[in-house]
């Protein structure tokens, strides 16, 4: 897959299936991927990161999880399985992503609890305990902090998000804008490059 195809509504690039297996909340998980989403070989590394340092939300979680610039599904796999009482909202521009996230849902039997959807096919009265994202750093500075003012705050009170960005693609100064946008921004931690933020809203 060359440059920035996952980006696109519908993916013209052949559409070629690949296994992803990774382990996460000690267990494996084994989800459908394919050509024409994000990272679809391999999970990402910063994926990887996040999931492994960030801490899941708890088994007795319920409300709305988002899982934003979902790809085929790794993080909505891995939040539907640590609470099993929520529901995930799944979503990205790719239609392609999102069939697949249809598709793994069913396989891991929670077909009911993640909902793949496009951004604006979520209902505007939602809103989330817990916000998670590996975000499409490479789509600019501008639409990044638009997608992240767009969607931080609708976090519920109590709220938090989990980031990931490589310290190599602005890590750090997206903590520093956080910050100046008023929301309270914490690296949580550091490891293979990335850093991994912790995002709450300002009190009111």
């Amino acid at each position: 897959m060359a440059g920035e195809h996952y980006f696109s509504a519908d993916p013209a690039v052949a559409h070629e299936r690949h296994e992803v297996v990774f382990e996460a909340l000690d267990r494996e998980f084994r989800l459908v991927s394919a050509s024409g989403v994000f990272s679809w070989s391999r999970l990402d590394p910063g994926t990887a990161v996040l999931l492994a340092e960030a801490p899941p939300p708890g088994p007795a979680t319920e409300g709305a999880l988002l899982d934003l610039g979902c790809g085929y599904g790794p993080i909505a796999a891995v939040l539907a399985a640590a609470a099993p009482r929520a529901t995930v909202y799944a979503i990205d521009v790719n239609q392609r992503a999102l069939e697949l996230v249809r598709l793994n849902a069913a396989a891991l039997g929670a077909a009911g609890r993640i909902l793949p959807m496009l951004p604006d096919e979520v209902p505007e009265t939602v809103g989330f305990a817990q916000i998670w994202s590996n975000p499409p750093i490479r789509v600019g500075k501008s639409e990044l902090h638009a997608l992240l003012l767009r969607w931080l705050p609708r976090l519920a009170d109590g709220g938090v998000a989990w980031l990931v960005v490589a310290k190599n693609l602005g890590g750090d100064s997206l903590q520093r804008w956080l910050a100046e946008q008023g929301f309270a921004a914490q690296r949580h931690a550091s490891h293979k490059g990335f850093r991994v933020l912790r995002v709450e809203k300002p009190l009111p």
